[in-house]
């Protein structure tokens, strides 16, 4: 049994690496070899007027490893348009992603999820992109500038020659920050400007990487053979997807469950919720902005690597990848090469096993 924090991930994960993990997974999912339920969410009112905690999990199996991704969260909404959290108090933060072995079911490590869900995320965005973005897409508008915006831009740079990209977000120092930074990370032309518009002005691929409560596109401004993606489905509304040519799901999240579906439409960001405390307290829960953005019927990312659906067919095609679903699946292919590399390289705290395994049956 290991603990690896996340220093250890990052000396032991690569984003090509990311990507791959993802797609052999995904691949897996046609024949039953990888499977994954989906993500729920239980609130309950605080004692603060202006949050709620939330508890989330999910979990996914593939190639001999479950993993069970759990999130402890304070969720606050500033009055900003944009949703803020943390656990015991701000700046710090609350998320674990335990593996267990399939073939004996033995507990085989606990990481935090910090810099995994990140390389996560944007490694989903690479693999939308490698599957729909012109083979020549070499610019970028990016419309975000924190942690999840800079695993995007990794990923997109690993699957695409990407070789200029404009940046926007709210603050100039963050996104002045963002373009100096991943610049000389990166190696290429990272200029910050002054709106989401101009960002996105003649860039072959548009991500969005943010945290806003409302949409941050503009369906005027997506032009023939873009490729876009997206973090979360409150950044973007329902005329922006009317735009989309080609539009493909990572997978399926919302389940029709009564009580789920009753409340899920009230709080945002959250594809299958359980709900406490009164009708007062509940009020506190962001609404979804925008007209909303049915996706039961896109193809999935499934669909079209086994031949059911198309992918992009044309140059001139708009086309979309929603970085929602199979999440389990995700952290089961990703955790599992991290821990794979942190046996091989002999990285990580152990922990004794009998700590987690017990002679009373339960």
């Amino acid at each position: 049994m290991l603990l690896l924090d996340n220093d250890c991930v990052a000396r032991l994960l690569t984003m090509r690496d990311c990507i791959d993990a993802q797609a052999r997974a995904f691949a897996g999912l046609v024949d039953g070899a990888s499977i994954g339920r989906p993500r729920f969410d239980t609130y309950v009112p605080t004692s603060r007027d202006d949050s709620y905690y939330r508890f989330g999990s999910v979990d996914g199996a593939t190639d001999g490893i479950l993993a069970v991704r759990l999130k402890s969260d304070v969720m606050v909404w500033p009055g900003n348009g944009t949703e803020q959290k943390y656990c015991v108090e701000p700046g710090t933060y609350c998320g674990l992603v335990v593996l267990f072995s399939t073939e004996n079911g033995a507990p085989l490590a606990i990481i935090n999820d910090g810099h995994l869900q990140h390389m996560r995320v944007g490694g989903a965005a690479g693999l939308g992109t490698r599957l729909l973005a012109r083979e020549d897409a070499h610019t970028v508008g990016m419309i975000g500038s924190g942690g999840m915006a800079e695993t995007f831009l990794e990923a997109l740079c690993c699957v695409r020659d990407i070789r200029r990209v404009r940046v926007f977000s709210r603050r100039e120092a963050n996104r002045q920050r963002f373009a100096r930074e991943m610049a000389d990370r990166l190696h290429i032309d990272v200029e910050a400007v002054a709106s989401a518009e101009l960002a996105v002005c003649g860039a072959d691929i548009v991500a969005t990487c943010t945290d806003s409560l409302s949409p941050v596109l503009d369906a005027a401004w997506l032009e023939p053979g873009m490729h876009v993606v997206a973090l979360t489905p409150r950044e973007f509304d329902a005329s922006v997807a009317r735009r989309f040519d080609v539009a493909i799901a990572q997978g399926r999240e919302r389940l029709p469950l009564a009580e789920s579906e009753r409340f899920s439409q009230r709080v945002s960001g959250s594809p299958n919720a359980f709900i406490g405390g009164t009708g007062d307290e509940r009020r506190r829960l962001p609404v979804s902005r925008g007209e909303r953005v049915d996706t039961s019927d896109w193809p999935i990312y499934t669909d079209v690597i086994a031949g059911r659906a198309p992918g992009r067919t044309n140059r001139a095609q708009i086309t979309f990848y929603y970085t929602v679903g199979n999440w389990g699946v995700q952290f089961a292919a990703v955790g599992g090469h991290v821990y794979r590399e942190a046996v091989r390289q002999g990285v990580g705290v152990p922990l004794p096993r009998e700590w987690f395994v017990q002679s009373i049956r339960n």
